[in-house]
């Protein structure tokens, strides 16, 4: 037996719960891109670490720079709150996604966070913008 089938598979209806759950808070970034390759951006995409120099250096296309710690009630009543936010950060090294995500869930809003942000971005070889 190997280390795969030590622990056996989910049932089909839990695994499609599980997998619906997990892509209902996520995203990742050829979804993103393609979104904004087609114009077809239906969310507010939000760079949410690093200071303004930071994100005028390197920043995903159509992203607004909003770090999570400025995310307040107040400041994002400026959308609909029905407006979908997508965040991301840095990248898997960095939570700055994973806290916005969940202060802006806290406020009732609904979001989506970008897997891999700008390190899966790059990987991806997508452009950047400031560059």
């Amino acid at each position: 037996m190997s280390y795969v089938t030590e622990f056996s598979a989910a049932e089909p209806q839990e695994a499609a719960a599980h997998f619906l759950r997990r892509l209902s808070v996520e995203t990742d970034c050829a979804d993103v891109h393609y979104a904004l390759a087609q114009g077809e951006q239906d969310f507010v995409l939000l760079h949410v670490v690093g200071q303004p120099e930071h994100f005028a250096r390197r920043h995903i296309p159509g992203a607004i720079h909003l770090p999570w710690r400025e995310m307040t009630e107040e400041r994002m009543a400026h959308w609909p709150a029905d407006t979908l936010f997508v965040v991301y950060c840095a990248g898997p090294h960095c939570n700055g996604a994973d806290r916005a995500a969940l202060r802006l869930a806290r406020m009732g809003l609904p979001v989506k966070m970008m897997l891999g942000g700008l390190t899966g971005w790059e990987d991806e070889q997508f452009a950047f913008a400031g560059q």
